[in-house]
């Protein structure tokens, strides 16, 4: 199947989330200790990007049981990430001593979570799921001491928050907010590509919305900062979630004002004006330079595949 089977257009990577949180179970510690130990329930074990697999006859799969997780080396804590078609699903971590201890295992691997979806190697409707998990034990493991006083916090109400034993402070997980923006200027799109991109490949621009700063505001900033190119009609397309560490990528449109590039080199690499033409090459692997476009995983992919649809 290829990737443009896998993440049709609208449909980028962990967008099509099939479980219920059902928040209201985080608050009955018992009630999730009794679905721990249901013989139905799951769990993905994540550890940094990667992800731990399981073989299961020619095939490895990512959801475990809560025995199969622990007894390849999982932590114990689990966070509750809510009800797949009535049956519980967690997250779990796994530490880095664990993850390396399955090296060389044929019955179960830990691997890069990013080049394994784009190749097909996890369902695209069990990606939100995964990304639910990685977010939640990246914050744990980061967010492990109160803010406000240093003390040691402990989780409460099924991970989805710390509470501070000392001072009382609560503290939720976070997400930080992205925009990324596909700038036209009649008949040609702006992109650029930074240095760590895979050679030939150019993205739309992004960056991180900051305080007190609405999104309109953050996409002419951010394209400002990084090109030189003045926007204005920013419009809204669709988000996707982005768990690397936690963040949402906010989608966007926005129409060029000017089309004198002046490139930071800071944050970019490179940044130029692309025909159609030349972007649908890029899309499809086509374009005779060799230059690309980013992968239907990525909401960019999406936003510049909508821009020459409407054209």
């Amino acid at each position: 199947m290829s990737p443009f089977d896998l993440f049709p257009l609208g449909q980028p990577a962990f967008v099509n989330n099939t479980i219920d949180r059902a928040a209201h179970l985080r608050f009955h510690d018992d009630r999730l200790i009794t679905l721990e130990r249901n013989p139905s329930t799951r769990a993905y074990v994540v550890h940094r990007d990667s992800i731990l697999l399981k073989r299961d006859g020619e095939a490895m799969r990512a959801l475990l049981s809560i025995d199969e997780a622990l007894g390849l080396g999982a932590n114990p804590g689990t966070i509750f990430l809510g009800l797949r078609d009535g049956a519980a699903l967690f997250g779990m971590g796994i530490s880095q001593g664990a993850a390396e201890a399955l090296s060389g295992r044929d019955d179960a691997a830990v691997t890069e979570l990013r080049g394994l979806a784009m190749q097909g190697g996890i369902p695209p409707d069990q990606l939100a799921g995964i990304a639910m998990a990685k977010s939640m034990v990246s914050w744990h493991q980061r967010h492990g001491f109160c803010a406000n006083c240093g003390t040691r916090t402990a989780m409460r109400e099924g991970g989805w928050k710390r509470e501070c034993p000392n001072c009382k402070t609560e503290h939720f997980p976070r997400t930080d907010p992205v925009v990324i923006s596909l700038v036209a200027h009649g008949d040609k799109c702006l992109l650029g590509r930074q240095q760590r991109f895979p050679p030939g490949m150019y993205s739309c621009l992004a960056g991180f919305v900051e305080a007190a700063e609405t999104i309109e505001d953050a996409v002419c900033r951010e394209v400002f900062e990084e090109s030189g190119i003045r926007c204005t009609d920013v419009t809204y397309y669709m988000t996707q979630p982005w768990p690397y560490p936690s963040s949402l990528m906010i989608g966007c449109r926005a129409k060029a004002l000017n089309e004198d590039i002046l490139v930071d080199r800071t944050e970019l690499e490179d940044a130029r004006w692309f025909s159609r033409e030349e972007a649908r090459l890029m899309l499809t692997r086509q374009h005779p330079d060799g230059l690309t476009g980013p992968h239907p995983f990525a909401i960019a992919h999406h936003l510049v595949g909508e821009w020459l649809k409407a054209g």
